[in-house]
């Protein structure tokens, strides 16, 4: 089984709609591809969170906007967290 499940959160959900009518939707939609293929694979470079969101990893959308996600091995799944902001 090579690709992984993507699971949405609540708030991820929301923040894909904003990121459709920013015109980000093309670009964050690349990043979920990658993630579907390899959580880790690069590039683009991902980044290891510490502090509240331990464990999770985050991709550049653009400069103002990350994509937050969490990796389950075991399970090949990714729960992406938010797609919006900067790590609320």
């Amino acid at each position: 089984m090579s690709d992984w499940t993507l699971v949405y959160s609540p708030q991820a959900q929301k923040d894909a709609k904003r990121l459709a009518s920013s015109g980000l939707k093309q670009r964050a939609q690349g990043l979920l591809d990658v993630l579907a293929a390899d959580p880790f694979g690069t590039p683009p470079r991902y980044e290891k969170l510490v502090g509240d969101l331990a464990g999770c990893y985050s991709r550049r959308i653009n400069i103002q906007h990350r994509l937050v996600y969490e990796v389950f091995p075991d399970r090949h799944v990714v729960h992406v967290l938010r797609m919006w902001t900067h790590y609320e």
